[in-house]
């Protein structure tokens, strides 16, 4: 692509970027070669490639030929679905997570067990190192879920009706969560609504926390 600039009288022909792949955010490759602080021509000389090479993909001139991405796993230890992609926050972070897994080589101590909301509910394992790092970061990977989560069901509809509903669950995240009655009767909600079953309990004595807030429920029909 070209465009023009003026110098006094004279119109200069200059070459213009083409946009970075899915709009001009970081490509993959981008991403992990600076967090690897490696510079083009060493990924070049890896790939046995020219260093334009290298270039042409991250300014998104060229795609990364599927044939160099088996390599390019092996060469950072990164799935090789993040390359040629533009990647969104979750991503950086599970990079970063992946990049630390290969450096410290941590001991899996425990799982924990945590519930997940899809199409068929279940309990999943998350694994907890004897590197407190990459647990950390398993953390802000789990939170910046949630909040695209909580985006998305903002994002419903365009004039949302329940908007007084969302500042109230915030204002009780902000200055309650610590309070054992707030996540009681959330966990009491889920079970009622079914989001929940009835098989993931906290405790024994959420039973009886639900029995009697559930014939509240009931006695107002709801």
């Amino acid at each position: 692509m070209t465009g023009t600039i003026k110098r006094g009288n004279i119109i200069v022909l200059t070459k213009t970027m083409r946009p970075k792949l899915g709009g001009g955010g970081l490509i993959g490759l981008e991403y992990i070669l600076g967090l690897y602080n490696m510079q083009h021509m060493e990924l070049a000389k890896e790939l046995g490639l020219k260093k334009q090479n290298i270039n042409l993909w991250i300014k998104g001139r060229q795609g990364i030929p599927k044939k160099y991405l088996p390599r390019l796993e092996k060469i950072f230890g990164i799935s090789r679905e993040y390359f040629p992609k533009e990647l969104n926050e979750i991503e950086k972070l599970e990079i970063q997570k992946e990049k630390l897994k290969k450096e410290l080589n941590p001991v899996i101590e425990k799982y924990d067990k945590q519930f997940m909301v899809k199409e068929t509910n279940c309990i999943y394992k998350v694994p907890i190192y004897d590197k407190e790092e990459i647990n950390r970061i398993g953390r802000k990977i789990e939170k910046a879920k949630l909040v695209s989560k909580f985006k998305q069901a903002l994002d419903v509809v365009d004039d949302n009706p329940y908007m007084d509903t969302y500042r109230l669950i915030t204002e009780l995240l902000n200055k309650a969560q610590q309070e054992v009655v707030l996540h009681r009767t959330i966990e009491a909600l889920a079970h009622y609504l079914e989001v929940l079953p009835d098989k993931i309990n906290s405790d024994e004595s959420q039973d009886e926390f639900e029995s009697e807030i559930f014939e509240i429920f009931d006695d107002y029909n709801f």
